[in-house]
Order: C-alpha cells, then sequence, then structure tokens
C-alpha cells in the first residue's frame, strides 16, 4: 500500500494538543499566531501523518465485538512485539517473561527509580534533558545531576565520560537514566558510544533504566544499537523501556512496555508498577499494537523514514545556509531538532522568550529549550508534510532570524 506523507492532515478538533491547544492560557503552548498567519505545530512530540492503515483496521475489527470486559494480554501480542525486535532491532532471545506492560515510557521509569533509590537521592542525567525525565525524576523527589552532552569540532553531540564518571563519585549516584536515540539531541549512540557508557556505569555500581522508545525512528541510515546488546552487564543491568506510540503516532491510545531480562529486577518493578492501579492496558492499546507491529506497519515505516530523513536534510542545510549565529544538528534518530541560538541571541541583543514569541507571531509553533536545559536553544518537530517544513522555514527566514519583515 502506498502511503500520503504529503497531503495536510486537518487534526483540529480531534483530539490532538499540537494544534488545540495553542493560545490556552496557563500552559507551556505556543501562543496564538497573529492575523494572516495560519498555525504550523512544530512543539508536541507526535506527528502530523495519518497512521498505518493495519492500526486502525486493528481497533475496528476488536470494536466490533459488542464486549469489552477484564482481559490479559494475548499470545499475539507478546508475539508481535519479539518478532518486532527480531527483525527492527536485530535481537534475539527475547521472550515473553522479560516484557512487562507500563502506561508510559516515564511510569515505567518511576518505577525502576523506586526500586534504586529512595527519595533525595540523586539520579545522572544528560543534559539538554527530556522535559518529561524533569518533571518525573523531581516530581518523584528525586534530585537530577546533569552531565552536559558537548558538541565536537564537526557539531556532533557526544557523551563526557569523565564528567559521568566524577559526577556519579562525587554525588553518590547509583541510578541513571539513559537516552537512545536522544531527545532532544537527535543523536544515535554507536554501540561503541554505548558500551564505553555502560562501562563508567558498571564501574560504579549503576543501574540503568534507557528510553528507547526513538529505536524505530532513525534516519538517513543510521544504525541503533539496544542498550542491552552491547554487554553481559548491560543485559543484566539496563531496563529498556519501549513503546510504539513514537513510531506510529498512538500516544493517545496509551501503553508502552519493558524488556527487563534480570527476573529479580523486573519482579520488584512489576510490582512497584501494580501497586499504581492505573497500570493496566486498554484493549485498543493492545490491538493497535499488533496491528503496528505487523507488516503492513513495517511497510508504513519504511516508506516514512525517507519523508522525515527529506525533512531533517532541508531543514539542517537551511540553517546553515541561511541563519547566521544558529547551528543546528543534523537529526540522526528522533524528529525532533535543537536549534542553537546563542550566537545569534548576542549579536540581536535578544532573549529567548522574544525570539520564540517572534516566531509564535508567525505561526511557527517551536518549542521553548529552557525546558529540556538548553537555555538559549528552540526544539522543532520535523514530522510534518515537507511542505509544511518549507512554509515555516522561509517564516523563520523573513520575519525572525533575518527580519526582514520586522519583528
Amino acid at each position: 500500500m502506498q502511503y500520503d506523507f504529503e497531503t495536510l492532515l486537518d487534526r483540529r478538533g480531534m483530539d490532538a494538543m499540537a494544534v488545540d491547544a495553542v493560545g490556552m492560557p496557563g500552559g507551556f503552548a505556543p501562543s496564538a499566531p497573529k492575523e494572516g498567519f495560519d498555525f504550523i505545530p512544530m512543539w508536541v512530540a507526535d506527528m502530523n501523518f495519518p497512521t498505518a492503515r493495519s492500526i486502525q483496521d486493528a481497533i475496528i475489527r476488536r470494536a466490533e465485538h459488542p464486549a469489552f470486559g477484564y482481559f490479559s494480554p494475548s499470545k499475539e501480542y507478546y508475539r508481535a512485539i519479539i518478532e518486532w525486535h527480531r527483525k527492527r532491532k536485530g535481537v534475539d532471545g527475547l521472550t515473553r517473561e522479560a516484557i512487562g506492560y507500563e502506561n508510559g515510557v516515564l511510569g515505567g521509569i518511576v518505577s525502576a527509580l523506586k526500586v534504586f533509590a529512595a527519595p533525595g537521592d540523586n539520579v545522572l542525567l544528560h543534559s539538554p534533558t527530556y522535559v518529561g525525565f524533569t518533571h518525573a525524576v523531581e516530581g518523584n523527589g528525586y534530585h537530577i545531576v546533569h552531565s552536559p552532552l558537548v558538541r565536537d569540532e564537526d557539531g556532533v553531540w557526544r557523551m563526557d565520560y569523565a564528567d559521568m564518571d566524577r559526577k556519579i563519585r562525587e554525588n553518590h549516584i547509583h541510578v541513571a537514566i539513559f537516552c537512545n536515540p536522544h531527545n532532544p539531541c537527535g543523536r544515535v549512540w554507536s554501540r561503541d558510544e554505548i558500551s564505553r557508557a555502560m562501562e563508567v556505569y558498571q564501574k560504579n555500581d549503576v543501574w540503568v533504566p534507557a528510553d528507547e522508545i526513538w529505536s524505530d525512528l532513525i534516519m538517513n541510515g543510521h544504525h541503533y544499537t539496544p542498550v542491552q546488546s552491547v554487554s553481559d552487564w548491560a543485559r543484566e543491568h539496563v531496563l529498556a523501556f519501549y513503546a510504539p506510540s513514537k513510531t506510529f503516532n498512538l500516544a493517545g491510545l496509551i501503553g508502552s512496555y519493558h524488556v527487563i531480562y534480570n527476573r529479580p529486577v523486573r519482579e520488584r518493578v512489576e510490582g512497584i508498577s501494580a501497586k499504581l492501579v492505573y497500570n493496566s492496558m486498554n484493549v485498543f492499546s493492545e490491538h493497535a499494537l499488533i496491528g503496528a507491529y505487523s507488516d503492513e506497519g513495517e511497510d508504513w515505516l519504511n516508506q516514512l523514514l525517507p519523508v522525515l530523513s527529506e525533512n531533517v536534510n532541508y531543514a539542517a542545510d537551511f540553517v546553515r545556509d541561511h541563519f547566521e549565529g544558529v547551528t543546528t544538528f543534523r537529526t540522526e534518530g528522533t524528529y525532533m531538532m535543537l536549534l542553537d541560538c546563542t550566537e545569534w541571541l548576542k549579536v540581536h541583543d535578544k532573549t529567548i522568550g522574544e525570539l520564540l514569541k517572534a516566531g509564535w507571531d508567525v505561526g511557527v509553533g517551536w518549542q521553548d529549550g529552557r525546558q529540556f536545559a538548553a537555555p538559549t536553544s528552540i526544539r522543532l518537530n520535523l514530522a510534518s508534510p515537507h511542505s509544511q517544513i518549507v512554509k515555516a522555514f522561509e517564516r523563520m527566514d523573513r520575519y525572525v532570524f533575518n527580519m526582514t519583515g520586522g519583528v
């Protein structure tokens, strides 16, 4: 089946925060654009594309049966996950026993934290940091210690292993959250990079909850390596969390899962999750995953990735060629991109708030980097039809960074 990733999907009034929350007071949504500008959603991390038809078909088939009582996940559910990990992630030997349901990746990570740390303990995260980590970790009483990622001479984000080691020892840290691929920086960590990080954690007896929710969304031929695959130690000490929600635009259905090979740890995580009464699967979520992790779902994903890669390449090239004083990294995984505006803000004597407002005024719905421990950056969602990405960057060029239209 040939999918259409170019027709603009009208999401207004269809339970889409990305468009319906714009201009709402009291939140972190962009303000509404000025008259004469339509809104281009580039903030919430979901896609402005229709999902795979196999997902809708699976939900509709289940909805045709008129009973929706209590249930347990089916053999097909586990079989779909195991086969998807084998085909898409190169994982052999994954068993049903290692897989457990989570309402969300963040909830699973919090359950893991409760196994290994007490409120008030320090947790290591790389910065820039996904805002959801910040809210989940601090909201449950833990303290975040950041190990900043650094950009090398080619502008590539790298881990600072010496800094990680020092921060762990100085702050008596025994649990570190690892993001692979990294949100919001867009790095797809190589096997060697992951191995070196795991060596730091192993030396310091650190347990590692790993957010790998973006692992299907790999741009421009880069290769994803599951964190648990790099060593025997990682297999036993990394708790990996996945979901089809980013890949297939299913966040509104709720449903994630963990892969934990270490049985005693898995039982403790599941014990904590079970005590949170809301951590239960929705029957439509189960069938959505089965429809997603199917041959047709894989075909849809294979058609999507070149579209996202084209958008990433266009955006990176446009920033390089048109926005003096702004730098970015050519996203390798995820469909998010950070614009580092540090030099532009200095030259133009503007604050990041003023810059954000200039974009919002002309309908560019981008996101404040301050939420991500990137105080002079802006986060962009590039998962829209290419024509929308072109329109957004042309507006940035004319009305924001080069100010020919006046800001």
